[in-house]
């Protein structure tokens, strides 16, 4: 068999060609097809290697409409920081669905920030009160820079709270705020919930770190930190007070936010609703200026292929593409 050629697109080049509107795109269509069934996640793989505290594992999917095929594979080295390197580490691969063979290799660092941002902010603009004016940010690492000028897209916020459980990191984010021109606060738990129209809480926690009792009514709330068993950011009680939503049903009620409350039997997996079935209009979404909505955002790897798609064809157009023979 000849060789044949394998794009390959640097995180420098992912970082030069998709922007965040490209990847709100990419995310928002991909969920909209795997309501529709044209596309679909395979089983994720995602462990304790024993080593470096990593996690490390694969996720992978088909989207039919979109004629993507592909793997991401990477996880997270808690380390990382102190050696100048970002906790998420990962690379995409895609194969050609016709043939399977494999047509590029994508880095996988910043699409895996810009798709999570872009994740919690199609939940904003399709489950969040338009009149939304005070963003809570619970997390100030890396990723929270990027939900923050995601957020920051789709509604008119007029000042942003935020709580980090190292206060240090508080900064990164008071900087972001800054540059968009947005008051910016660092303030307790409560008050945030109390204040906040639409939160957003991006942590590693494996406890929550939210009360259902705070949470203030027509709240929309994107939980996009827990993607792994064990891991909690909030109180499973609110899963009794909000209506649910999902990037998809299987991760959330296994790995996702979702997966206490559906364990303590406070809901019932039926009662967690695609967020692409509100895309597609098929579910009327938030239904009075009163209702607490929750967006459960687990990270699915059709986002990854989404995002890696739009870096290889934008990379391609602008000549930016390197290409290797195997």
């Amino acid at each position: 068999m000849s060789d044949y050629a394998v794009a390959v697109v640097s995180e420098d080049v992912c970082k030069e060609v998709v922007s965040r509107a490209d990847a709100f795109e990419a995310v928002e269509a991909v969920f909209g097809a795997m309501a529709k069934g044209d596309a679909w996640n395979f089983p994720v793989v995602r462990e304790a290697i024993g080593h470096a505290d990593a996690l490390y594992g694969f996720k992978s999917g088909f989207d039919r409409a979109g004629q993507v095929l592909g793997v991401k594979s990477g996880g997270y080295w808690p380390n990382n920081l102190s050696r100048g390197l970002t906790n998420h580490q990962s690379v995409v691969a895609l194969f050609d669905p016709d043939t399977g063979r494999l047509r590029a290799l994508v880095g996988g660092n910043y699409l895996t920030a810009v798709r999570t941002a872009a994740s919690s902010a199609v939940s904003i603009k399709h489950l969040s009160r338009p009149d939304s004016k005070i963003l809570g940010m619970v997390g100030a690492g890396h990723q929270s820079t990027f939900q923050l000028r995601a957020a920051a897209e789709q509604r008119a916020f007029e000042k942003v709270l935020a709580w980090n459980p190292h206060p240090d990191m508080i900064p990164n984010l008071a900087r972001v705020a800054d540059e968009l021109g947005l008051p910016f606060e660092a303030v307790e738990r409560e008050r945030l919930c109390a204040e906040a129209d639409v939160i957003i809480t991006i942590t590693s926690a494996f406890e929550p770190l939210l009360m259902a009792g705070w949470i203030k009514p027509g709240c929309h709330i994107a939980c996009m930190g827990t993607d792994t068993k064990g891991k909690q950011e909030v109180d499973a009680a609110l899963f009794k007070r909000a209506s649910v939503f999902c990037d998809e049903v299987a991760q959330s009620a296994t790995i996702g936010e979702a997966q206490h409350a559906v364990a303590q039997g406070l809901i019932d997996q039926d009662a967690i609703t695609p967020i692409g079935r509100v895309i597609n209009g098929d579910h009327p979404g938030r239904t009075s200026a009163e209702e607490i909505t929750l967006f459960d955002g687990t990270g699915v790897g059709l986002q990854d292929l989404a995002a890696a798609a739009v870096a290889l064809k934008r990379a391609e157009e602008a000549g930016k593409a390197t290409f290797a023979s195997l």
